[in-house]
């Protein structure tokens, strides 16, 4: 089926097919055989093996089946643990719905990582009571921590929900957060909801002291909606009410604070599916992002370093808080062994290092490319296989966490041993 990308277009699609997220992309392995020079370590360590010889290692230690993209971090969040004793540590989310595990194991996992993701701990498990496996799931699904690590929010078709981890691995305790439901008479759906149902809710993001959040409702059904909660003596999430109405009805995909570190912070960006957004807190008034193309669905953002989008079809880097430039042209798209398909690239996720914000790494539906350069040159990370990635993250080291439908990697694209596996185009002839 042909999709039709314009905002008429796909305003109609919406309206009469569900949207299909799970394509039959085939799990392929790294088949990487490492050579044992490690002389740091007392142990032979594969991950960093691999990375000082500049191959990807790939990441198994997630939970789940480990069939069809249960090995696939959809979110990925960095918090400063509260006790300084602690480590950083490396949040993700990930979803186990394959067809050849029984419905009743089919879950959500929240882990944590606090080696730079070479290893993962299970922190919660969510039960499919609380997710619809059919509808969009695993793609989706939103994430936020709070401080400590001590609850945490996810949101699926059925809602936003608080999840309590508990010892072992047990399913978490699960509590429902109050949000919108699907009014009657029912609007025109591409999803099958009917009046009282909760409204499918998608993004989410806590200010950094854990006591306010924000919860994007309204995934695919032309009423997106952004509601505030603030929490009771009790830990409980309490509704505040909705924000101003976005100048758009299409939905919201990605969102971030101005500055995400802050406890208040000024503005909220929101990423949909044609424009990017700020709202400014104070005035309550929404500012259009100058600068960004005609119906492109802004898929991912981070305001590390200014605002950066990761769109269709293009690429974000900032110029001012309300403006950005496209930076993508015709020798972006490098295929191992395809030729480029031109500048149109379909971006699904860009991260940028906060110590040194001319490194950036974007997650695409060709593969992983990085820049040193603030996004004037891109290179292909070509030592991973082929299929769409969608998330990636810095550690501290300046190694990065990267996954997508094949599987979760660590990999060192910035060290000067990584440069000849970098190629572009050109230097590829």
């Amino acid at each position: 089926m042909r999709i039709p990308w314009s905002v008429s277009g796909r305003r109609q699609w919406k309206r009469t097919f569900h949207f299909l997220l799970w394509a039959a992309v085939p799990l392929m392995a790294c088949g990487q055989s490492p050579p044992s020079h490690d002389a740091v370590l007392q142990s032979p360590n594969p991950a960093k093996t691999d990375l000082d010889a500049c191959r990807s290692h790939e990441v198994r230690s997630l939970p789940g089946s480990h069939h069809f993209a249960s090995d696939f971090i959809e979110t990925m969040i960095n918090t400063i643990a509260s006790d300084p004793i602690d480590p950083p540590a490396t949040w993700g989310i990930t979803a186990d719905l394959s067809d050849s595990v029984p419905a009743a194991d089919r879950a959500l996992y929240i882990s944590k990582s606090t080696d730079g993701g070479e290893t993962w701990t299970q922190m919660a498990r969510v039960d499919s009571r609380y997710f619809d496996a059919d509808i969009a799931e695993g793609l989706r699904n939103g994430l936020a921590v709070s401080p400590g690590g001590t609850d945490f929010v996810i949101t699926t078709q059925e809602g936003a929900f608080q999840i309590f981890p508990q010892s072992g691995n047990s399913d978490a305790v699960v509590k429902a957060i109050p949000g919108p439901r699907v009014p009657h008479p029912v609007p025109t759906l591409s999803l099958p909801k009917k009046a009282g149902d909760p409204v499918r809710a998608n993004v989410v993001a806590m200010t950094a002291d854990g006591k306010r959040m924000i919860v994007g409702y309204g995934y695919f059904d032309l009423n997106p909606q952004l509601f505030t909660y603030r929490r009771d003596n009790h830990g409980s999430w309490i509704e505040d009410g909705p924000l101003p109405q976005l100048p758009t009805d299409l939905d919201i995909f990605s969102m971030q604070f101005d500055n995400p570190k802050r406890r208040h912070p000024a503005s909220l960006y929101v990423g949909t599916g044609d424009q990017a957004y700020r709202l400014n807190f104070r005035t309550k008034k929404w500012t259009r992002v100058d600068g960004v193309g005609p119906d492109s669905a802004i898929h991912s953002m981070t305001t590390a370093g200014g605002l950066h989008l990761a769109a269709c079809w293009g690429v974000y880097e900032p110029v001012s808080p309300d403006a950005v430039q496209r930076v993508t042209h015709a020798k972006f798209l490098l295929h191992r062994t395809k030729d480029e398909v031109g500048p149109n690239i379909r971006a699904y996720g860009i991260e940028v290092d906060p110590a040194r914000p001319n490194r950036q790494v974007l997650t695409a539906i060709t593969g992983v490319y990085t820049t040193r350069d603030s996004g004037k040159h891109w290179k292909r990370l070509n030592d991973l296989p082929e299929g769409e990635f969608h998330s990636a993250h810095f550690n501290s080291d300046g190694t990065v966490i990267v996954s997508g439908f094949v599987g979760t990697f660590l990999t060192n694209p910035f060290s000067n041993a990584c440069s000849p596996h970098l190629r572009t185009r050109d230097h590829a002839r």
